[in-house]
């Protein structure tokens, strides 16, 4: 069935987020774009799901598909959330992108019983070589855009991620590298061969 959407054609990363959410769960995504996910995961997984959006254009979208969706910026924190409403948190490709990616984590990890989230990977192997012998601010297709123009602020790698989350007493419960080549040494060293992972998170109770 994921093979039918578009939205996971170029985006493997939120197929596993697709495959990890478990049926008939109360799900709210962050940044949720124009509610594709949310729709797929509504239909496919009978979740119960809204999501917070900053772009108009794609709250509209969102409004087309009958996503539940509502206006919010993500660097204003979810203050309005009750603690663990909500079965899974997802956020995609985002908390590069936001003013206080911990502040973020943390508030995700209060709302909700379950956090997942993809992490770009700065410390990819294609993006270390680009550092090394061009000298310039890696382009790949992770990170594709130029230094002057990127959204994302807060660029890391994978094991930046990991110390951010024992630091904040989280649990990684999973983790799932993206790459879908080199597999198996993504899964010896994913800090150097895989462009983004999927983590899932719990509280470290």
């Amino acid at each position: 069935m994921y093979n039918e959407y578009k939205i996971f054609k170029h985006r493997p990363d939120l197929k596993t987020i697709a495959e990890l959410v478990s049926y008939n769960s109360k799900v709210l995504d962050l940044g949720c774009g124009d509610g594709s996910l949310l729709d797929f995961l509504r239909k496919h997984k009978k979740v119960n799901g809204s999501g917070i959006e900053l772009r108009q254009e794609q709250i509209i979208e969102c409004v087309k598909k009958g996503v539940s969706v509502v206006h919010g910026n993500l660097n204003d924190g979810l203050t309005e959330i009750k603690e663990k409403s909500f079965d899974y948190v997802l956020l995609s490709q985002t908390i590069q992108s936001v003013e206080r990616p911990d502040k973020l984590l943390k508030e995700m990890i209060r709302v909700g019983k379950q956090v997942l989230i993809s992490f770009i990977n700065m410390g990819y192997y294609k993006a270390r070589l680009q550092l090394m012998f061009v000298g310039r601010m890696p382009v790949t297709n992770a990170l594709p855009y130029q230094w002057y123009d990127t959204p994302n602020i807060h660029l890391g790698t994978i094991e930046d991620f990991r110390e951010l989350c024992r630091n904040n007493s989280i649990k990684i419960v999973k983790e799932v590298p993206t790459n879908e080549t080199l597999i198996s040494m993504t899964k010896l060293w994913p800090n150097l061969f895989s462009a983004m992972s999927v983590f899932l998170l719990e509280d470290k109770i």
